[in-house]
This record gives C-alpha cells, sequence and structure tokens, in this order.
C-alpha cells in the first residue's frame, strides 16, 4: 500500500550510551528500511540522542545520530528501545522531553526495559505494562503504581505501548505498523523480516516448544496449516484432538505449549487477519466477509474485530483498503 496522500507519521528512535544495536535495528527496519523496500512512504523515522553527539553501543561501535532531543515533540510516534540497565536512570531532560511528546499527543512506546524509561518519566502510572519477564517483578516493585504484566509479548493502553524482551519488540513493531498501515503492509514487512506475520500481545513470553521438534509436535504443525487453508471450517477441540490420536487434555496442553494461545484464540486470530485481508483487498460487504472468513454472523465478526482492533469492520476498510 504505498501512501501518496497521507502526511507520513513521524517516528523518533531514541539512541543512547550502550543501547543494544539489536533493540536499535527492530524499529529502523520495521519503520524505515522494510517499509522503503515495499514503497511504502507511510513513515519518517528519525533517530536522536540527546545532544545530537556520538553514542556508543553495547557492542563498542560508536553511532552519530543526526537529531537531539526536539524531534520527540514533532513526533507522532516515539520509539525508547531497550534501555541499558533498570539502575541507570534517565537525565532529567530525557524525562522532560518525554513528557512534553506525550502532552503533544505522541504514542510513546518502550521496548523490553524501555518501559524503566516511561515509568520514570511518570507517564505508566496507573497503567498495565509490560516488560522482559525477567525484569517484571523489579519493574513492579520500583514502580508501585504499575500493574505489570510478565506473560504479555506487548500491551497497549491508551497512547503508551510496552513490549516484552528480545523478539517481542519485532512482534510489537509489526502490530504498529498493522495498526497505522493495515494488515497486508505488516505481512508484507513481516515476511521481508522473515519473521511470523503476528504473534498477538496477550501472547505468553513463555513458549515452551518455539520450533516443532518431536513427532508430536510436526504432526500439530501440520494440523495448524490444515487448518489455515480452511479457516472457516467449524472446528471442535474434541475433533482435533482425536485426528491426533490425543485426548483433549493433552491435546490443548500441547497446543499452548506450541503457540502460546488456546485453540479458540489462535482460531479467532487467523480469522481475524483472513478478514482484514478480505475488507483491504475485495470489495465483498460485510456479511460476505463474515462468511468467508468463518464468522457465524456479522454480529459476532463485529464484535470480536471491534474488540480486537478497536474500529469497526467498515473502519478499518475505509481507512486501509487498497486501491
Amino acid at each position: 500500500m504505498v501512501n501518496s496522500e497521507k502526511k507520513p507519521k513521524q517516528v523518533a528512535v531514541l539512541a543512547f550510551e550502550h543501547i543494544s544495536p539489536f533493540h536499535l535495528s527492530v524499529p529502523c527496519i520495521a519503520f524505515c528500511d522494510a517499509p522503503k523496500m515495499i514503497g511504502l512512504l507511510d513513515f519518517e523515522l528519525k533517530v536522536c540522542s540527546e545532544e545530537a553527539l556520538a553514542v556508543t553501543s553495547s557492542t563498542g561501535f560508536q553511532l552519530v545520530p543526526q537529531y537531539n532531543l526536539a524531534t520527540l515533540a514533532n513526533s507522532d510516534i516515539v520509539i525508547i528501545p531497550s534501555w541499558p540497565s533498570p539502575d541507570v536512570k534517565p537525565s532529567q531532560k530525557l524525562i522532560s522531553a518525554i513528557q512534553h511528546a506525550r502532552q503533544q499527543g505522541a504514542l510513546l512506546v518502550g521496548l523490553c526495559l524501555g518501559a524503566y524509561v516511561l515509568a520514570a518519566a511518570g507517564v505508566l502510572d496507573n497503567m498495565i505494562v509490560t516488560t522482559h519477564w525477567a525484569y517484571a517483578e523489579d519493574l513492579q516493585q520500583r514502580y508501585p503504581r504499575l500493574h505489570v504484566k510478565s506473560d504479555s509479548l506487548y500491551h497497549q493502553q491508551d497512547n503508551v505501548v510496552t513490549s516484552a524482551g528480545t523478539a517481542a519488540a519485532i512482534d510489537c513493531c509489526l502490530q504498529l505498523v498493522r495498526q497505522y498501515s493495515g494488515s497486508e503492509a505488516s505481512n508484507r514487512i513481516a515476511r521481508l523480516m522473515v519473521t511470523a506475520p503476528q504473534r498477538t500481545g496477550n501472547q505468553s513470553q513463555f513458549i515452551e516448544l518455539p520450533v516443532p521438534g518431536k513427532v508430536t509436535d510436526l504432526k500439530l504443525a501440520e494440523l495448524m496449516d490444515e487448518i489455515l487453508s480452511d479457516v472457516t471450517a467449524p472446528y471442535t477441540i474434541n475433533v482435533l484432538a482425536s485426528r491426533l490420536g490425543m485426548s483433549r487434555r493433552t491435546f490443548t496442553r500441547h497446543f499452548r505449549a506450541l503457540t502460546g494461545q488456546s485453540v479458540g484464540q489462535w482460531i479467532l486470530v487467523q480469522r481475524l487477519r483472513l478478514c482484514q485481508s478480505l475488507l483491504e483487498q475485495t470489495t465483498h460487504n460485510i456479511e460476505q466477509v463474515s462468511q468467508l472468513s468463518g464468522f457465524q454472523s456479522v454480529v459476532s465478526l463485529r464484535h470480536h474485530f471491534k474488540q480486537k482492533f478497536g474500529v469497526s469492520p467498515s473502519e478499518w476498510r475505509k481507512t486501509f483498503q487498497l486501491n
């Protein structure tokens, strides 16, 4: 989806001393490099530091950002990559810049330990947030006004987004691309990044078997591929379990270990993804979309779609339908 009319969203990414190259690269790829490769013009990314001076990464090489903290005030999205350590306090100048950006209506994003910076700025008070599971208890103790969830990949409340560690930063950024540019653009960027199109924010950080290894897991993965080929079928846990020769309890346990979700949650996500694609790429009416994506009624589709994405199917189509 090429943006020839909308003004690009201004994305500011903060660089700082001892920044992780991985965590800096994720938003740069998701909002700059990959969009350019598919002709998506929805974002304009700027990397900034406190004084637009060189910073040294955690691996020892230097970065020289062109922009300073004043960039945050004029940005639609402000991203704080993973902070070096909970014990490193952000400067008052940075805290003030973040607070001002929030007052200007910016979406604030704390990737992994970036949540500590947002917490220090007071913008997470009384909010549900997440961070790397190993630091969830520490974050909660340091900032008792927060409600820290240790089992989510990412979480958005109002104009604040926080994510879990490492790979969850990719999921979080892809979700934001999806939010601003639609599922087709997000899926294409995910393919360029050679990663899954979308893991939902409420998926657990603790997926015991992320890659199928045992014969049972391979059979389950094959069954999931079969479901993906026709998400409209009325699947039941008992029938799916019997296909693999498992009890209902064993099947649901293996499924959650492999995906981080229940069977029902996973199938619902696949149906909603298909719904997004149909809304963006076809002219089918809402009733046809609901039938083709496996929902029993338009009412059911609208309920789940609004609950998941915060807008109605019609509003999604109006925003993201391809020309």
